[in-house]
């Protein structure tokens, strides 16, 4: 018999979310942080698989367990940030490590309209993070995040005033700029597990092309490379960003020039030939790109050889 699968619940507003966990109805609608030292349970109850319309910072006090990057098993018992963002499937078996979290920051997006913050939120990356992509803090950092939930804390409790709101914004801008330097910092400090990844995807994208999957699968994407490194699309993208200053994107072009260069180098092929076994749909396509990367056609460049 075919086991039914489960369909997550979909939480509108934090009142809803709220009443579901067995936590206390927000003080604001749009924005809450739950603390687990006021002796607010949080999660102990959101293991089941569920969606929140809202933004999702989360600070668990110890990561336990092996925690897997690519191909690698780490142990982590330090603290860590994780986050999500508005429409994601949040909880499983899988990302549910048994403790709860010190201080759950849940963000309605309306919060944040006309704040820059609307927009500029989305260009953060780790919100699309998995879960064992979690950002793990020295003491010093934690303690610099924690400090920030206090403000937010005070601020949703004791000061609700005029200024309020612009205070609260600009102490989550300021917690997600310190994430965006601790990421950077956790690639960096990690550099023998990047270098591996990296090293591993290369291997993926000559085996891709050495095995001509770029004709009946078409140009890698960053999804597919990224299932093959077990780790999440925007991981790869900001990974690859801090160790070679190119996304996932540019990465999978570069290959992509390598080897036509290779090919219009070494073979007789055509460029229409080269395009198609290299995974374009359209030569014209391929001619574009190879221009824009190099400063020369693919004739122009396979000319200087002869």
């Amino acid at each position: 018999m075919k086991k039914e699968e489960t369909t997550p619940y979909n939480f509108h507003s934090l009142s809803e979310a709220a009443r579901a966990f067995g936590l206390p109805e927000p003080q604001h609608p749009l924005i809450t942080l739950l603390n687990a030292e006021s002796n607010q349970r949080v999660e102990n109850h959101s293991s089941q698989p569920h969606v929140l319309n809202f933004y999702k910072i989360a600070y668990k006090p110890r990561l336990s367990g092996r925690v897997k990057y690519g191909q690698h098993y780490y142990d982590f018992d330090e603290g860590g940030l994780l986050f999500a963002a508005p429409n994601q499937v949040i909880g499983s078996k899988e990302d549910n490590q048994g403790v709860c979290s010190s201080y759950t920051l849940l963000i309605h997006p309306d919060f944040l309209l006309t704040y820059p913050l609307a927009k500029k939120i989305k260009q953060y990356g780790f919100f699309s993070y998995s879960a064992n992509e979690a950002l793990h803090l020295s003491d010093k950092e934690k303690a610099t995040i924690i400090s920030i939930f206090n403000i937010i804390d005070e601020e949703l409790n004791s000061r609700i005033d005029d200024f309020s709101h612009d205070v609260i914004i600009s102490q989550i801008e300021l917690l997600l700029n310190y994430a965006n330097r601790f990421y950077r910092r956790q690639f960096i400090t990690r550099k023998t597990l990047s270098n591996d990844l990296l090293q591993k995807l290369e291997e993926v994208l000559d085996d891709y092309f050495n095995n001509e999957r770029s004709i009946s699968q078409g140009i890698p994407t960053v999804q597919y490379l990224s299932g093959q490194l077990n780790i999440s699309p925007s991981y790869l993208s900001d990974m690859l960003r801090s160790l070679t200053g190119r996304n996932a994107q540019h990465h999978i072009h570069h290959k992509l020039i390598e080897k036509a260069k290779e090919k219009l180098s070494t073979t007789s092929l055509s460029v229409s030939e080269v395009a198609y076994e290299l995974g374009f749909e359209h030569p014209q396509s391929f001619s574009k790109l190879f221009k824009t990367k190099t400063n020369q056609s693919p004739l122009e460049f396979r000319q200087s050889f002869n």
